[in-house]
């Protein structure tokens, strides 16, 4: 069986005939088997290494047992791209083109003739009713097994506009990397996502290595249907259930996981109350809990935005994580790679 990480590197420096100051600030830096190759050294890394072991180091005041560790992940921007549109929203779009070629009237009106015109101003000014619109049209009025499988074909055919690549292989290695230690070192590892759940679910485990029932998102209206033939099956509605996403992450991780996180991986402002869950709960100490955001500053190897952009917007986040000690992540100076495999 491997043995955590952090437990191995502890008892590597008990071995050492190094003052107890020496040890302490050697175990400070990152071990030579470095679990996150993808990262430079630095704030970002550092905190996330002292997080850790503040977590799993028995007989300190923020000790959790391993049964008992959560570490929560957005997806969209902190998981994969989610330039220049969100990739929900493109199966979106890609289906109302599919349906329209089927039902042209579906094109009539705003804002599906302003998305099969590939207008996404226009789609955008709609707001989150018509975009909400767009996502019970395009996934509604079929069963879940039906729309899984939808899902996953389209995912092994569709390329991102840019680089030309399928949207699983644009994950973040450096995010991967950390999912890893963090089950290694006995988290329960959940994405806590503002998109659809059961579209995340479709490839969460492939993708990420997070079983489908670690996945929490918004979530569509279903209902039970007995057939005539005898089976059955979960029919999909054209309305929405729960949004999860800004004041919703909080409720979605209470309703399905129970459990406070003790670390939280998010890159927008609808990550902010998922954030503030995690590091302002009634704790031992007020350095528990771990909030990160993902700051896209790399417009080379990736997109640079924050402040002005419609996908992913990271403003109110920037004040809030400095009064709440919250770390930055940027992708330029933080991140040795972005992608797997380069």
């Amino acid at each position: 069986m491997t043995q955590p990480f952090f437990t191995l590197t502890r008892r590597a420096l008990a071995a050492t005939a190094l003052t107890l100051a020496a040890a302490t600030a050697a175990e400070a830096q990152a071990p030579v088997n470095d679990p996150l190759p993808s990262w430079r050294d630095g704030a970002a890394k550092r905190a996330i290494f002292t997080a850790i072991r503040r977590t799993v180091r028995q007989g300190t005041p923020d000790y959790v047992p391993p049964g008992q560790r959560v570490a929560v992940f957005d997806n969209d921007g902190t998981l994969w791209v989610e330039q220049p549109v969100y990739t929900q929203f493109t199966f979106a779009i890609d289906r109302l083109r599919e349906m329209a070629g089927r039902d042209p009237s579906l094109g009539e009106r705003e804002p599906m003739k302003a998305a099969l015109a590939g207008d996404m101003r226009g789609v955008m000014a709609s707001g989150e009713k018509g975009l909400a619109e767009i996502i019970a049209i395009t996934h509604a009025g079929m069963s879940q097994d039906a729309f899984n499988d939808i899902v996953t074909r389209w995912l092994a055919t569709a390329r991102h506009p840019r680089f030309n690549r399928p949207y699983t292989q644009l994950i973040y290695q450096p995010m991967l990397e950390v999912m890893r230690l963090l089950r290694r070192e006995g988290f329960a590892v959940w994405i806590v996502t503002g998109g659809g759940q059961e579209f995340v679910r479709a490839f969460s485990e492939p993708t990420y290595g997070v079983t489908l029932d670690r996945v929490v998102g918004s979530i569509g209206k279903t209902e039970f249907r007995l057939q005539a033939g005898g089976t059955s099956e979960l029919f999909r509605l054209p309305a929405i259930e729960a949004i999860d996403d800004g004041p919703g992450k909080p409720v979605g991780i209470g309703r399905f996981i129970g459990r406070r996180p003790h670390m939280a991986f998010g890159n927008s402002d609808g990550d902010i109350e998922m954030l503030e869950f995690t590091t302002t709960g009634p704790r031992a100490g007020p350095g528990s809990g771990l909030g990160l955001f993902v700051h896209h500053d790399d417009g080379v190897r990736e997109y640079a935005y924050d402040r002005e952009s419609h996908i992913g917007k990271l403003d109110r986040g920037f004040g809030l994580a400095a009064r709440n000690n919250w770390s930055l992540i940027s992708m330029k100076n933080d991140w040795l790679r972005i992608f797997p495999g380069g």
